[in-house]
């Protein structure tokens, strides 16, 4: 059993305490949630306009040029793997440009905003029908009412699950190391190759990765619940 434990403790060292290999770690986890956040950003934005334009009708109730167009995107983005996205956006659409994490960002941004369209529309829809026809009645115009009444009441509705699709983008970013950049996962891989024992690498990652999801969690929980007791009232 000692044999064991000192075992696991080498492992250990080696893995994190070797030539301050932890700050390898925290770098690349720095990479990841970077990544991750200014995807989300842009994920929002995308996503917000093509709920709009997926919602668009014209005088006589039929979709617009513009809600086909969002159809189309949303079709392509959601059945087409995230990493393939990633290497079509590194090797083909951005071939010129040495900007790995802008390519990363973009790729998931876009790939991120697929998602939040659906959860935005589905946001705006679960908005009673009754708040357009007050805003209309009150001389607003449809692009008023949608800004003013319906966008306000659906942000409260979309919240919760834009939050969760944060955490799948966060975990997502793990292939970035597909046009060469060093996220945590990648940072782990390395470790392993250099010292020739992935357990401790690898499972050193999932760690932080379930920490920081867990925080993200907990936040969320309290979130929804603040929401509720809003509802409530």
């Amino acid at each position: 059993m000692q044999a064991w434990f000192e075992s696991v403790a080498n492992k250990f060292e080696m893995a994190f305490v070797t030539g301050d290999r932890w700050k390898l770690y925290f770098s690349g986890l720095g990479m990841t949630l970077e990544i991750a956040f200014f995807a989300a950003i842009l994920g929002m934005i995308i996503g917000t306009i093509v709920a709009l334009m997926k919602l668009s009708t014209n005088k006589k109730g039929k979709k617009t040029i513009w809600a086909r167009i969002a159809n189309a995107y949303i079709d392509v983005i959601r059945g087409t793997p995230s990493v393939l996205q990633l290497l079509i956006m590194w090797f083909i659409i951005m071939k010129s440009c040495k900007n790995g994490v802008l390519v990363a960002v973009l790729s998931f941004g876009i790939n991120s905003g697929a998602y939040v369209a659906e959860i935005v529309r589905a946001g705006i829809l679960a908005v009673d029908k009754g708040q357009n026809e007050a805003g209309r009645s009150l001389g607003l115009s449809k692009t008023q009412t949608m800004i003013y009444i319906i966008l306000p009441q659906a942000i409260k509705n979309v919240l919760p699950p834009i939050g969760n699709e944060f955490i799948v983008l966060l975990k997502e970013t793990a292939i970035v190391g597909y046009v060469s950049l060093t996220d945590l996962t990648r940072t782990a891989s390395q470790i392993s190759s250099r010292t020739y024992e992935a357990f401790m690498p690898l499972i050193g990652a999932a760690v932080i990765y379930f920490v920081i999801i867990k925080i993200l969690t907990v936040l969320l929980d309290k979130l929804e619940r603040r929401l509720r007791k809003g509802d409530s009232r």
